[in-house]
């Protein structure tokens, strides 16, 4: 199967913005209009969009779903969100929306029965598991907990759940325009072939994409280096 890539637009009041390995008092802001961004995407060739709700990740009262529905609205993009995702009600909303795909992160952590379920109601193609990595134990909460949880029993107990996609962030890495989290996703797909990997972090230039295609990642992620010019989207869609 092909590599998908996913264009990826983080908001923050309402605003596309990204941050370097998760700290919000380090964000950029690079648009006011998410939902503009989005249609650029759309109109370079894009079939998928990344979505992740930072102010529902710290307050699931505080959400930008609004303009995530005027993103399914207005386009034909898949759409994979995240950020804040915690209860029933949020997955059937949703999924209800129009959403292609749930990264459920912290919650996959805190209730793996919770997670479980959804995944058996909506089928598994709809459940990707977020796993945020920081030297190999996973970590929540917007990357603020460090847990000693490890990586690789983390994947074991949610493929026994029959989990197929892994969101997979070394913080290190992310918005720090270094390069993706190869070793880490090389190891993972050696221990467990066939695994979905959803490579995200460090992707900041057109060889990084060939890289993480050649070694058969699921799906790529790309933000800031979209936003500053080091990869252009057409013309990595066009290969």
């Amino acid at each position: 199967m092909k590599t998908k890539i996913y264009p990826a637009i983080d908001i923050i009041g309402g605003k596309c913005v990204r941050l370097s390995q998760g700290n919000y008092d380090a964000k950029t802001v690079y648009n006011d209009d998410p939902l503009k961004v989005a249609i650029e995407f759309w109109g370079n060739g894009a079939e998928y969009i990344h979505i992740v709700d930072l102010d529902a990740a710290k307050n699931p009262l505080d959400s930008n779903r609004k303009i995530i529905s005027d993103i399914i609205k207005n386009t034909d993009l898949k759409v994979q969100t995240g950020g804040g995702i915690r209860t029933d009600k949020d997955v059937e909303d949703l999924l209800a929306l129009g959403a292609d795909r749930l990264i459920i992160g912290s919650t996959a952590v805190s209730s793996p029965e919770s997670v479980q379920s959804w995944g058996n109601q909506y089928g598994w193609d709809h459940i990707v598991i977020g796993a945020d990595v920081n030297q190999n134990k996973i970590a929540t909460h917007g990357w603020k907990h460090i847990t000693d949880i490890e990586i690789f029993d983390f994947i074991t107990s949610y493929l026994k759940f029959g989990a197929k996609n892994f969101l997979i962030t070394e913080i290190s890495k992310d918005g720090m325009m270094s390069g993706s989290a190869r070793i880490l996703y090389e190891k993972l797909l050696l221990d467990f072939p066939g695994i979905g990997i959803v490579a995200s972090g460090g992707v900041h230039d057109h060889q990084e994409v060939d890289y993480l295609t050649n070694l058969a990642v699921e799906s790529i992620i790309i933000g800031k280096a979209l936003y500053e010019g080091k990869i252009q989207l057409s013309s990595i869609l066009a290969k």
